[in-house]
């Protein structure tokens, strides 16, 4: 489901310095731009540029972006942070994200145009300069029909309001090995090995 940019007082910022964050996105090499690895969602076309994975600074790609930087480690709970660009025609399929108790962010960027992002049974556009926060554990897709390169800075924090909810929820038992954090560390296992190339 999307949230209230506006309950999330970061947004503000991100939004007050789009324009900073545009331009150190533009000097990036689309060279520095690696295929998110879950290709069985996508086929071609969606490309991230890291700044924080897991909790872990990219300090190469950090020290690309320097204003960026400092935006994103102003944000309280922020776990993940990079660009996040989809190629004309590219479809990011039907999928639920992990883990629980996070939020995702986008702030639109370039190319927002004719792409969309639906979270549960919602649609919303991109538009440069604003944010839009969804629960990425809710089914989303996104699609870009643009003719332009969709992209947006993309970050993961935690939500004191999710993280309570999980703590009063009663725990599956039995469970196997398919659950989210199996999810979590074939990602990680395959960002990890992109990153050390």
């Amino acid at each position: 489901m999307f949230k209230d940019p506006q309950d999330y007082e970061f947004t503000k910022s991100l939004e007050e310095n789009w324009l900073v964050i545009k331009q150190e996105l533009e000097q990036i090499s689309s060279n520095d731009f690696l295929d998110w690895p879950e290709k069985h969602l996508y086929g071609k076309g969606w490309q991230t540029f890291g700044l924080y994975a897991f909790g872990m600074k990219l300090n190469k790609n950090c020290r690309l972006c320097p204003e960026t930087t400092k935006l994103i480690e102003n944000i309280p709970d922020m776990v993940t942070a990079g660009f996040s660009s989809l190629l004309p025609n590219t479809h990011i399929q039907p999928h639920t994200g992990y883990p629980e108790g996070l939020l995702r962010c986008h702030l639109g960027l370039i190319g927002c145009s004719g792409c969309s992002l639906r979270v549960g049974d919602d649609i919303h556009d991109w538009q440069e300069g604003k944010c839009l926060v969804f629960d990425d554990t809710t089914e989303h897709e996104a699609w870009n029909r643009g003719d332009r390169n969709r992209v947006v800075l993309l970050l993961d924090f935690r939500s004191k309001e999710l993280e309570s909810k999980l703590k009063s929820k009663p725990k599956k038992q039995n469970q196997d090995s398919d659950d989210g954090n199996s999810n979590v560390k074939g990602v990680w296992q395959s960002l990890k090995s992109l990153l050390s190339k």
